[in-house]
């Protein structure tokens, strides 16, 4: 689970690639509404269920950073 932080690998394709004020929801490719549809999906793929399990963790927690830092809630 801890290998699924790797989504974050989409930073880097910001400009600039740290924004404190940012939400990645929404805004970095990996943390589109779609592709949390399709970790939500795997979830239910046995042999992938962890990976699934731990991108959908990392979504919950980066929307519940978007509420803190921004105002804005992401579910």
């Amino acid at each position: 689970m801890v290998a699924t932080m790797l989504v974050d690998v989409d930073h880097l394709l910001a400009n600039p690639i740290y924004d404190a004020n940012r939400c990645s929801i929404g805004f970095h490719p990996l943390h589109e509404f779609i592709p949390i549809i399709i970790y939500g999906v795997i979830c239910f793929i046995k042999p992938l269920r962890y990976v699934g399990i731990g991108l959908i963790i990392h979504m919950v927690l980066d929307s519940i950073d978007c509420m803190i830092s921004s105002g804005v809630w992401y579910v």
